[in-house]
């Protein structure tokens, strides 16, 4: 096994044994005995530890993150700040209940989050757990205020696996089957995917660059709202502004404008998943910020701590005016978490988001110069380090190359490099955003070593 310091000095891989190791596979085979077989693995990786962008397997090997931990780690792996905040919050107290005392780190987090969320209206925040406890609070509080029950929703959304997410989710019928109806009233329509749009438009002829708006946002007025969802009992449109397990997807601006004034038009509230995309990921603070799209409630997870489990559903004032015991959680807003949250934005706003953007720029542009030379790229598309290759088979018919994005997955592991899918034959980059050139030079490399090999 290597040592810490090596850890700490590599800038890249460093593979020793076959993958996995002897001692990973006793990990794995522990893990097929005694852990839910509902979780997907793509390639048999074991995290050991991991500092900055790069990790260890119990067998030494080290690896380039291109994941963290599917956008989680936003500041990279035990960065130096986070961990001494953790540390100086644990020797104070680990928790207490939200929902049954004060302590200051609740409101301080709670100020912040109102000041950096789009919007400049009066907020409130509710603290959870995780992605999928957001979206809740998120329905909770459009059910609440609006005291209607339907949603429209987008296919190939993601946004959770507990019932009343679930519901809202059309990304993947196996993350739906066996259990049973929907949990909520949700009609679905398709998302704006300009490389595949599903009404065989483009961006020219859609409406996208009109005044009226992108046909793909348009249809939910004029037909949704006429003959599937009656506005009067609609409660709200829940969109992600970049769609994230659907491929990383980014709409025109007008798509998420356009659905902004049907909204007002008719009483509806929209709420924002930004989950995945937000803390500083697309280089932006929130990914509505590149669009001037300014939500009525906003989901936030995944990046606020660092890759300790907290969440926030922030919301308007005048939206979140429910009464006590309405709606509480126990763990929600630990603060310790807080603590990592409050450091990972001190990172965001002084550096970590700039960076992002700026080492987003250099891996599109690179990316885009490799799709000139390799057939295999549809598509590259994304904001900052939230970037998606799409891969073909056929660059007349755009068919989707599920196998072979399966397989480039496996080859960059085989060479160190950790990435995962999203959508039907997408690599998806998520990195920490203290990425550097020399890591987006080194998997620009590997990328087109595997794709030259793959044609």
């Amino acid at each position: 096994m290597s040592s810490s310091s090596e850890l700490k000095s590599a800038r890249r891989p460093i593979i020793r044994t076959p993958l996995p190791g002897p001692r990973s596979e006793e990990i794995i085979a522990q893990d097929r005995q005694f852990v839910s077989p509902s979780y997907t693995r793509s390639y048999p990786f074991v995290m050991q530890r991991g500092l900055g962008m790069m990790v260890e397997d119990p067998d030494g090997n080290i690896f380039l993150d291109l994941m963290a931990g599917v956008a989680v780690c936003a500041t990279g792996h035990a960065h130096p700040e986070i961990v001494e905040a953790i540390r100086e919050q644990a020797d104070k107290f680990l928790h207490v209940c939200a929902a049954d005392f004060y302590y200051p780190q609740l409101p301080e987090l709670a100020r912040k989050l109102v000041e950096i969320t789009p919007g400049s209206f009066e907020k409130r925040v509710h603290f959870g757990n995780s992605g999928a406890e957001a979206i809740e609070g998120a329905i909770k509080v459009a059910f609440h205020a609006t005291r209607r029950q339907k949603l429209i929703g987008f296919h190939g959304s993601f946004h959770g696996r507990t019932l009343g997410a679930l519901s809202v989710t059309a990304s993947k019928a196996k993350q739906r089957a066996g259990f049973g109806r929907q949990a909520l009233d949700v009609t679905h329509v398709p998302y704006a995917n300009c490389y595949r749009c599903p009404y065989n438009l483009k961006p020219e002829t859609c409406g996208a660059f009109e005044s009226k708006g992108p046909h793909c946002a348009r249809v939910i007025e004029e037909v949704i709202l006429r003959t599937t969802v009656p506005a009067e009992e609609c409660a709200a449109i829940l969109v992600e502004p970049i769609q994230g397990e659907g491929g990383y997807v980014v709409p025109p601006a007008s798509f998420l404008q356009t659905i902004r004034e049907i909204a007002n038009r008719h009483g509806i509230l929209v709420i924002a998943d930004e989950v995945q995309s937000g803390m500083g990921r697309t280089g932006r603070m929130y990914a509505s910020d590149h669009f001037g799209f300014v939500p009525d409630i906003l989901a936030t997870a995944k990046g606020i701590a660092s890759g300790l489990p907290l969440s926030a559903t922030v919301a308007r004032a005048d939206l979140m005016d429910w009464t006590p015991g309405a709606h509480a959680s126990t763990f929600g807003g630990n603060p310790v978490a807080i603590a990592a949250a409050l450091a990972t934005i001190r990172l965001l706003e002084s550096e970590l988001t700039a960076n992002a953007e700026r080492m987003g720029n250099y891996l599109l542009a690179g990316l885009r110069e490799l799709q000139r030379k390799h057939s295999q790229i549809g598509d590259v598309r994304g904001r900052g380090l939230m970037i998606g290759v799409e891969l073909i088979r056929d660059q007349a018919t755009r068919e989707p190359a599920v196998a072979e994005r399966d397989r480039f997955e496996q080859e960059c592991f085989r060479r160190g490099l950790l990435v995962i899918g999203c959508g039907a034959s997408s690599i998806r980059l998520s990195p920490a955003l203290i990425i550097e050139k020399d890591h987006c030079d080194y998997t620009m490399q590997i990328f087109d070593e595997i794709l030259t090999a793959m044609s």
